[in-house]
């Protein structure tokens, strides 16, 4: 008879689909309030860094998929390892819920406008959880997650209104749904925000990306 000593147990099979809805970032079509005072270019380009970052962290996260939602056409900014499903149509509430339709198990969504997300941060466990939800800095939300992706739980939330995260968490708990919080992250809309969140993650491409940029020095840390 062999006897294994102090064998190490198999970590447990990852659940979760790691969604990202994201835009193809081209001039004009990304990052519009980054100008002034970056060029549409410019704003461009950080929006690339902010997305290879995203899915940098979503690449090195645990998950059974990982999705790309996206608007337009990949690039070579796309890790191996994605699957790529094109956005549907209809405003931001129906896209989202259309992402979630996508998946048969949990899901967790995020956008391509935080890049200090970290693989941690999208390691959540539903153990007693139903939905999870990361509120952002401007009143909308960077993360949500559904154990029952259910798309009516999206559909009709205003979005990008200072209220929308808090209509949405309502909604998750009208819904009966225990609900874990993420700790709260700042999006990428503005110049200000763009040198806070490179302040906050130096080592990633955005940071690289907006300190290359004439004027994008990120803020010091106080």
């Amino acid at each position: 008879m062999t006897l294994t000593v102090n064998a190490d147990p198999s970590p447990p099979c990852p659940t979760t689909t790691l969604l990202v809805i994201a835009k193809e970032p081209l001039p004009g079509r990304v990052k519009t309030r980054l100008t002034p005072p970056f060029t549409p270019a410019e704003a461009a380009a950080l929006a690339e860094a902010s997305l290879a970052d995203t899915l940098a962290a979503v690449a090195a996260a645990p998950a059974a998929r990982r999705v790309l939602v996206l608007d337009g056409r990949p690039g070579p900014w796309l890790p191996p390892g994605f699957e790529v499903l094109p956005q549907s149509a209809g405003t931001l509430d129906e896209r989202l819920a259309a992402a979630f339709g996508a998946c048969s198990g949990p899901a967790l969504l995020i956008g391509m406008d935080t890049p200090q997300v970290t693989p941690e941060l999208l390691t959540v466990d539903w153990d007693g959880y139903d939905a999870w939800f990361g509120p952002a800095v401007d009143g909308g939300f960077w993360a949500l997650g559904l154990a029952e992706p259910d798309p009516a739980l999206l559909r009709g939330v205003p979005m990008s209104v200072p209220e929308t995260g808090a209509l949405q968490y309502a909604r998750l708990r009208a819904a009966g749904l225990r609900t874990g919080r993420l700790p709260l992250l700042r999006d990428v809309d503005t110049a200000e925000d763009a040198r806070l969140v490179a302040a906050s993650a130096p080592a990633g491409a955005f940071a690289a990306r907006l300190a290359a940029l004439p004027g994008g020095t990120p803020a010091v840390r106080g």
